[in-house]
């Protein structure tokens, strides 16, 4: 039975989340999955920090109020974030880094990325900065280093699509995709087909936990080129930077233009694309586009995602689920856990 140490650097919702699926499920994974977790550290700006090698209690940790320094009130806690003392020195096997992202330069969290790898060890991220803007200069330290690095859950959280374009659609020909990629401009979009104002759906999804206090990356695209740079490099073998991918958003539609749309059959949506031309290269962009109601992203609504391959031998293969959610990322926290482990686990 192979036991993964694992340091959890950041201690926002996602990380907090799988603290409470180790709390509730190591038991069964350790009969279902070969496997089983130790948190033997915890880094967070916010929180502090804190190291056991013998191990934390995950429930008290997912239990612990989201107050400043909150570590500092656990035997050994410290209300100092030592980021690079719990990635090297915590004795982890596994980093498990869900901070911010950053879509200007991806850090600090892709130099968290590169301090574990240097290290020798694996690392689980739901963090786009890095992998969109430093995504092969980390892979190829991963392989350098014989660990892995898996990213499953930046681009649709839980939802597996890097994982099953790889797996199941090998020889299918994937020639491009299609997707909606943010499930904030989605909700706005659906409740201002019902009759509300932008401002006015920005805000309901704010209430509702979907949008920040600032929606702008939401809204104007950014969030979801990032993910279409990290896709097209990905499933298309693509080397764009995320300069190469035009990007608009919906702040500039009305309920007037999306009741249009349903009078002509038709509905409005925010989409991230990636085509491999004739030449070999391939182009994307972000923007909203009108679709046809028969269009299989077109009855995507709320904030659910979306992604439709486009493939040589299957024509569009699409795939649907949540693209946010503390626990539906935390899973994707586990199930790049699971794939590791299917090819560098010890038993």
């Amino acid at each position: 039975m192979t036991e993964y140490k694992i340091a959890l650097v950041g201690f926002g919702g996602v990380n907090r989340g799988l603290a409470r699926l180790v709390a509730e499920r190591n038991a069964a994974w350790q009969r279902e999955l070969g496997f089983s977790l130790k948190i033997v550290g915890v880094t967070d700006l916010f929180l502090g920090s804190l190291i056991d090698r013998d191990g934390l209690d995950a429930a008290q940790l997912a239990d612990l109020p989201a107050i400043k320094g909150a570590f500092a009130t656990l035997p050994g806690g410290t209300a100092e974030a030592f980021n690079e003392a719990v990635i090297k020195q915590s004795g982890a096997d596994l980093i498990a880094e869900a901070t911010f992202t950053n879509p200007v330069d991806g850090e600090p969290a892709a130099t968290f990325c590169r301090w574990a790898l240097e290290s020798g060890k694996h690392v689980v991220t739901t963090n786009k900065g890095p992998i969109a803007l430093h995504g092969a200069e980390l892979k190829a330290l991963a392989r350098r280093n014989g660990v892995a690095f898996e990213y499953e859950g930046a681009v649709m959280s839980g939802t597996p699509v890097i994982r099953m374009a790889r797996q199941t659609l090998p020889g299918a020909g994937i020639v491009g995709f299609e997707g909606i990629l943010n499930g904030t401009s989605n909700y706005v979009l659906t409740r201002m087909e019902e009759g509300l104002g932008f401002d006015a759906a920005v805000a309901k999804a704010q209430e509702l936990g979907y949008a920040e206090a600032d929606p702008t990356a939401d809204v104007e695209g950014h969030d979801v080129r990032l993910k279409v740079v990290i896709l097209a490099n990905e499933l298309l073998d693509a080397h764009l930077s995320v300069s190469d991918v035009a990007c608009s958003g919906i702040s500039a539609l009305t309920p007037a233009d999306l009741a249009q749309a349903r009078e002509e059959g038709a509905r409005w949506k925010l989409i991230g694309s990636a085509q491999r031309q004739a030449d070999g290269s391939v182009s994307a962009r972000v923007e909203a586009r009108k679709l046809d109601l028969g269009h299989p992203l077109a009855g995507i609504t709320g904030a659910t995602n979306a992604l439709a391959f486009n493939t040589e031998l299957l024509g569009a293969v699409t795939l649907s689920g949540p693209g946010a959610g503390r626990i539906e990322t935390a899973f994707a926290l586990l199930s790049d856990i699971v794939a590791l482990h299917a090819t560098h686990g010890r038993q």
